[in-house]
């Protein structure tokens, strides 16, 4: 989800548009391949089509829309390829926070987070957006307890393409996925909490190509 500081200044109209539509394209209610319009996004959050254009714009740059004039703005799938891509950095991140981790004797301390936040995840069905964002929260938490600010702002940065991919597996999966995950998740807990960085790397290597896998082709 896109969250605002509340301490920030007021949102503008763009900003606005931005938020709303963003969020949509992150969590599928926008799907890979659709076009939408200025005017579609305008009427819904009830502003005039500046906002949104300038929205629209932003988006293009981060990849998320690809603009036709006079058309509208297609949402630009994730490709095979880029999931491929983020699959590989991801696994390469995360087996080498696991092994910081655990070479450094905090296994137990990380894992009791990990748990944490699964428990809420446990809590949610899909589609409830959450379960999503409290997955990926699930995993930068282990990233994040590697120490490392750059590898941790690195992987800050594959946020919405993560999203964007959980998303698009759960959408094709979603009579078992969830289930799925939060047993991977669970598992991932029970073998970082025991140090067993083997059978660990291999889970989590399994885990994300099997969403990856699920990716690609809208």
């Amino acid at each position: 989800m896109v969250r605002r500081n509340p301490r920030s200044s007021p949102e503008t109209a763009s900003e606005r548009a931005y938020r709303w539509t963003k969020e949509r394209i992150l969590d599928g209610r926008f799907e890979g391949g659709r076009l939408i319009s200025e005017g579609e996004v305008a009427d819904e959050v009830e502003l005039s089509r500046t906002p949104v254009r300038e929205a629209f714009l932003r988006l293009s740059t981060e990849g998320l829309l690809r603009l036709y004039p006079k058309k509208g703005a297609l949402v630009v799938p994730v490709s095979a390829s880029e999931a491929e891509d983020i699959a590989e950095a991801r696994i390469f991140l995360e087996r080498h926070a696991a092994a910081k981790v655990i070479g450094g004797g905090r296994q137990q301390e990380v894992a009791a987070t990990m748990r944490e936040l699964l428990a809420e995840q446990r809590s949610l069905s899909y589609p409830d957006p959450r379960f999503t964002s409290i997955d990926r929260d699930f995993h930068a938490a282990l990233v994040h307890a590697a120490g490392n600010t750059l590898l941790d702002e690195f992987y800050s940065g594959l946020r919405d393409r993560q999203l964007r991919m959980v998303h698009t597996a759960l959408r094709r999966d979603n009579a078992d996925r969830p289930r799925i995950i939060i047993e991977e998740h669970t598992r991932i807990c029970d073998l970082l909490e025991s140090g067993e960085g083997d059978a660990l790397h291999e889970l989590i290597a399994n885990h994300i190509l099997a969403v990856s896998a699920r990716v690609g082709g809208d």
